[in-house]
């Protein structure tokens, strides 16, 4: 159809393609092609812009824009024979009419087309001007091709699909796809790879293309559906072309019928931005009510003034020429224009006063859809660039001096290149160098409706304006889900996630997104889900019991607040009271034989050092400071070594007595006070300088052990030197075993003199005592390894106490007629 000239303007011309079904034959008035009804929407955006243009004084003063419409028929020679149809610049020497002028052509819904009329308009350097999104894998091949692309590269897509995928944590999707969807399958796989999500399932149909295909193919697509429904992926990606819709919907009536599913089990879509959702007049009753919810990708669009108002005018009885609108009328409401030489209107006749906006979205939307606003944009970038290529002083102005018969179409390029405009939405048209519009894509929430009507929700954005800190925005708060998800994101994982305090454990032969949950080791915790491993607490923390979480240890050491410390305390403190009373009564009765006997001086001395043996848990059971580990250790041994000491010098003393009480025995020299206090000062003396060498190389410090128990930070003293620590031990156990040794022997020794027995079953009490602690010492933790040394010193102390000075004060007390000297010296 050419346009027409108006008495004071000259005119020009572009070509647009108008997609219908295979079975369509090119536009004239008397034909009766079959339309895709959803399309016409671009027809309309076509002349809704090109009347803006004429309408408006400032862009193209005294020239007005006309347009061709020609079908490509979805065939490849078809769309060469509509390429050559162009107006007659095509074939040399010859000029249809003057006043018609082929600026530039707007075709190419799906790559292919735009490629084949590339084919033809490359060789005469004819712009062409693409409305249509074309799959990301074609990107590359746009690139060589002489055409502008109205539509944002693809690559957005592929980023807006992983980002949408990992917004929601769905590690398990399906996909399905159409149209040589191989290529897109493998690209998309390893970026879903690499951000952790696994396909459940990839199903591809290269015939989901046709009618009749998909008639044929009723028993595949049922299994198809089947899979995609007893899968336990929630999430299915659906790429194919412009045409693919179709077959999709059809697959769903198809499962529907087949009752596939007996209960209602949604899915979220998330749908490419080439899929429309279109039907011809006799599918425009399927069921969407499964695609509630759904997401999908589509070429960024904005609110035009005036657009709906246009679409609501469309009468078919006032179209002035455009001979679509009947037919389109025709299809969507299935009606029949009368016979102009019949007079009576037949049943279902078509009126003129159906309304647009009652038709279901699958048949038409009253919002403009993103590619007719790219097909109105692209209008406007040709009348733009038409208006810098005339502006006084431009480089072409010479030509249209005398007319527009002197002007090429390859001289609009470096224009077209160039051009920046804001479109009547208020955003800035402009291209890159790769000759794309910097736009990115919408992502819409689709709300369905009983009718089969659905309105598209804008929820998010990927690339275009967002930042490129922020290339994906989306807002939750506009979702819509499908009713069996509650108004809320469905879970769409391989396994349900590994709760806190478990870690993720590969499936043999499984994706790596299906994994079992084995619980965290003893020691360490995860807390939070799906956690690949465990990790260990600070060493002031333990974990909880069920190892979600670190814990702050409690600090511990045995003091006398609590039960077991205040028992020892009180168990000293008595054997240290007790020990004062027998003192008490050796002082109060230090004249009597049975005291003197006894060598009072050395008795003072034990049983003064038995009572700081007593007092030695005292120190024990005080925090661990570094005053209080210097003393511990250090007090014990020299306390123990003098009390073992006295015991020794006793015993010696007790034998020598009774051996220098023999006639003209030799020994009688040695027996005397110098004697005991020699025994004891030189023993006493080297413990005193293994305890100077320990303190000088290694000595005890306050320490803190986070490992002996799990739950608490006990904290104690280290021995420094432990190999001094049991020198010092070992030292006390030699003095000990020497005592009871000598002290055995002297067992037989007459009655009367018989101290030594008491003696020899002390030191076997003593010996017993510290030989049992070291295994168990050893084998204990935390604050019990004090209790138990403080039990060791209590029990060895009070084994000396009672076994040497028990019978003593039975006799000093109880029965004092026997503490005289003709008792002591009486024999048996």
């Amino acid at each position: 159809m050419c346009g027409q000239l108006t008495p004071d303007r000259q005119a020009s011309s572009f070509a647009r393609e108008q997609l219908q079904s295979p079975t369509s034959r090119p536009w004239s008035k008397d034909s009766h092609c079959s339309i895709v009804p959803k399309n016409y929407q671009h027809i309309l955006a076509l002349v809704f812009a090109v009347k803006e243009i004429n309408e408006n004084p400032k862009i193209l003063p005294n020239i007005t824009l006309g347009f061709h419409i020609y079908d490509n028929y979805f065939d490849e020679r078809m769309t060469y024979w509509a390429a050559l149809n162009l107006p007659s610049t095509l074939i040399p020497n010859y000029k249809c009419n003057i006043q018609k002028h082929l600026v530039a052509v707007i075709g190419g819904l799906d790559l292919d087309t735009s490629v084949y009329l590339a084919n033809i308009l490359g060789i005469y350097k004819i712009p062409q001007l693409t409305y249509g999104s074309f799959a990301p894998e074609d990107a590359g091949q746009s690139q060589s091709t002489p055409f502008y692309r109205m539509v944002p590269n693809e690559a957005h897509q592929y980023t807006g699909i992983v980002e949408l995928l990992l917004h929601f944590g769905w590690t398990w999707v399906g996909l399905l796809a159409a149209e040589s969807g191989e290529k897109f399958i493998q690209t998309l796989k390893p970026l879903l790879s690499q951000k952790g999500i696994c396909l459940a399932f990839a199903e591809t149909n290269k015939k989901m293309t046709y009618l009749a295909d998909i008639i044929s193919m009723h028993f595949q697509l049922v299994q198809i559906y089947q899979a995609i429904m007893e899968s336990k992926a929630k999430v299915v990606v659906v790429y194919g072309g412009t045409k693919s819709m179709l077959a999709l919907q059809t697959m769903v009536a198809l499962g529907e019928m087949e009752n596939v599913t007996k209960t209602s089990v949604g899915k979220v879509w998330i749908l490419t931005a080439q899929l429309e959702f279109t039907a011809p007049p006799l599918q425009m009753s399927l069921d969407m009510q499964i695609f509630q919810g759904s997401l999908s990708f589509a070429v960024h669009s904005n609110v035009l003034q005036g657009f709906k108002a246009f679409l609501q005018a469309q009468n078919p009885f006032e179209a002035n020429g455009n001979y679509f609108v009947k037919q389109f009328w025709a299809e969507v409401f299935l009606c029949l224009f009368p016979n102009s030489t019949t007079e009576e209107q037949a049943s279902g006749t078509c009126t003129g006063e159906e309304k647009l906006e009652n038709l279901p979205s699958s048949a038409f939307e009253m919002t403009m859809s993103g590619h007719s606003y790219s097909l109105y944009t692209a209008v406007y970038a040709i009348a733009h660039a038409l208006h810098a290529m005339f502006l006084p002083g431009a480089k072409y102005r010479r030509m249209v001096e005398g007319g527009m018969q002197e002007f090429r179409p390859w001289q609009l390029h470096p224009f077209l290149r160039s051009v920046s405009f804001n479109n009547s939405a208020g955003e800035t048209v402009s291209f890159s160098l790769n000759r794309e519009v910097e736009a990115g894509f919408d992502i819409t929430n689709l709300v369905t409706f009983p009718n089969n009507s659905f309105m598209r929700v804008k929820v998010g954005r990927v690339g275009g304006e967002a930042t490129p800190d922020q290339p994906f925005t989306l807002d939750d708060n506009r979702m819509v889900w499908h009713r069996s998800f509650h108004q809320g994101p469905p879970l769409s994982v391989c396994n349900p996630n590994c709760p806190p305090g478990s870690r993720k454990e590969k499936k043999e032969g499984e994706p790596f997104c299906c994994y079992g949950c084995a619980p965290c080791p003893q020691g360490k915790i995860s807390s939070e889900k799906d956690m690949v491993d465990c990790v260990a607490c600070p060493e002031d923390h333990y974990p909880h019991r069920n190892q979600s979480q670190c814990v702050p240890k409690t600090i511990s050491f045995l003091s006398v607040k609590e039960p077991l410390g205040m028992s020892l305390a009180l168990i000293a403190l008595s054997l240290s009271l007790l020990t004062l009373v027998v003192l008490v009564i050796f002082i109060k009765h230090q004249d009597t034989p049975l005291v003197r006997a006894n060598n009072r001086d050395l008795t003072y001395t034990l049983l003064t050092f038995l009572l700081l043996c007593f007092l030695c848990p005292l120190i024990f059971l005080s925090p661990p400071e570094r005053v209080s580990c210097l003393l511990r250790q250090m007090a014990f041994g020299l306390v123990f070594t003098v009390t073992v000491s006295c015991v020794l010098a006793k015993t010696i003393t007790v034998v020598l007595a009774f051996v220098a009480t023999k006639p003209g025995s030799r020994m009688r020299k040695w027996v005397g006070k110098g004697l005991a206090s020699s025994i004891v000062i030189s023993c006493s003396l080297i413990q005193a300088g293994i305890c100077a060498v320990w303190l000088g190389t290694s000595p005890p410090f306050p320490d803190s052990d986070m490992h002996s128990v799990m739950r608490e930070i006990i904290l104690g003293c280290n021995e420094g030197s432990v190999a001094l620590f049991y020198c010092v031990l070992g030292y006390m156990g030699f003095l000990a075993i020497f005592s009871f040794v000598v002290a055995f022997l002297a067992r037989k020794l007459p009655e009367s003199f018989n101290e030594a027995k008491f003696i020899t079953f002390s030191m076997f009490l003593f010996c017993s005592v510290w030989i049992s602690f070291v295994p168990v010492y050893l084998s204990t933790k935390g604050k019990y390894m004090v209790a138990v040394e403080i039990f060791s010193i209590l029990a060895s102390s009070a084994g000396l106490l009672g076994s040497i000075f028990a019978p003593k004060c039975y006799i000093i007390v109880l029965r004092p007629d026997l503490n005289s000297k003709e008792c002591l010296i009486k024999r048996k």
